[in-house]
């Protein structure tokens, strides 16, 4: 009986470690790795950014509309940061945090921490128009994603474009929802 229920684990650890390099070899192809801009002028990236697409995830939780984020250059270098949104019921909600340059020679990664208990977020510019009014934000593993205007709205065709830019480098475009102000009544 003891042999067997060793055999039997022995193909469960089994299992678990190959079978998952046989799916994988045999499902999608694997993808690049994601791409940021060249070079970012994090002066100029500096200000208030409105949300109009993005990713669903846990912790923005129940933020719907007027999802804003605004980063300040301080004296030491470091980007301070500072989330806003209002919730279905009209509440407004903001966090404060810090982000860490990872790459000084681009400035697009960084490293963005609200909580001092919990790891800091990548935080990835993938695109940023020369005029620096439109950008879109990524994580590395894909998982977040974020569409980003100076403006509360833009035409769809902009907004096409900018999820294209993610969908190219392997974003899932059907899990983006495209958010924006609270409908004025």
């Amino acid at each position: 009986m003891k042999t067997g229920s060793f055999a039997f684990l022995g193909f469960f650890w089994f299992a678990s470690i190959a079978l998952p390099g046989l799916a994988f070899a045999k499902g999608e192809p694997e993808l690049p790795p994601v791409q940021t801009m060249d070079y970012v002028d994090l002066t100029r990236y500096a200000g208030i950014w409105h949300q109009v697409g993005f990713i669903p995830t846990r912790f923005q939780g129940r933020c719907l509309y007027d999802t804003t984020a605004e980063y300040t250059i301080r004296p030491n270098g470091a980007v301070h940061v500072r989330n806003q949104c209002s919730t279905l019921e009209g509440k407004v909600r903001s966090i404060e945090g810090n982000a860490r340059i990872r790459d000084r020679e681009s400035n697009a990664k960084l490293k963005v921490k609200f909580f001092w208990f919990l790891p800091a977020g990548d935080y990835w510019i993938l695109f940023v128009d020369p005029e620096y009014q439109n950008a879109v934000v990524g994580s590395p593993d894909r998982k977040y994603l974020w569409i980003l205007s100076r403006s509360e709205t833009i035409p769809e065709s902009l907004y096409q474009d900018l999820l294209k830019k993610a969908s190219d480098q392997g974003y899932d475009p059907a899990r983006v929802m495209h958010t924006g102000p609270r409908p004025r009544k």
